[in-house]
């Protein structure tokens, strides 16, 4: 079934036209509607068009990732990608979505000569960490992340 599935899946860039559907599966995900917040993120004219996508099973959009290209933040070079969201409709989780999403994401972003992805995830997000430890995702060298609560 999982296998059928899978083959029907397509992965496509993302478009201003994915809005609704990706602002629906968020709230479905976290609990409440963010539209401005994927307004701003949903890429009008995005520099890599593959670096964020969606998944379509039978013309529905059921998943998404976002990324992009850094351009020397951090000091790290412009051959670095980030993995900033990734979603998945409930009602499509654990069947592979987010990998083959995950998959392609990894590939366009080698394709124009990415040689590292980084992504930020809770530490306490069990599942999360699971699931890009599966994809190859380790912990990595040299950054750490720092915090500064403003009061």
């Amino acid at each position: 079934m999982n296998e059928v599935f899978l083959s029907s899946l397509s992965i496509r860039p993302m478009t201003v036209g994915d809005i609704d559907a990706i602002v629906d599966i968020d709230r479905r995900v976290i609990g409440k509607s963010r539209l401005d917040y994927w307004e701003k993120l949903v890429p009008q004219n995005p520099q890599y068009p593959f670096s964020s996508l969606v998944a379509e099973f039978e013309g529905k959009v059921i998943g998404f990732v976002v990324g992009e290209v850094s351009g020397w933040e951090f000091g790290v070079p412009d051959t670095i990608g980030w993995l900033s969201i990734i979603g998945v409709d409930p009602d499509y989780q654990h069947k592979g979505v987010a990998r083959r999403l995950s998959q392609e994401f990894v590939k366009n972003l080698k394709t124009i000569g990415v040689s590292v992805i980084y992504t930020l995830v809770n530490w306490n997000d069990w599942d999360l960490l699971k699931f890009f430890r599966a994809m190859g995702f380790a912990r990595g060298g040299d950054m750490i992340n720092l915090e500064l609560k403003v009061e």
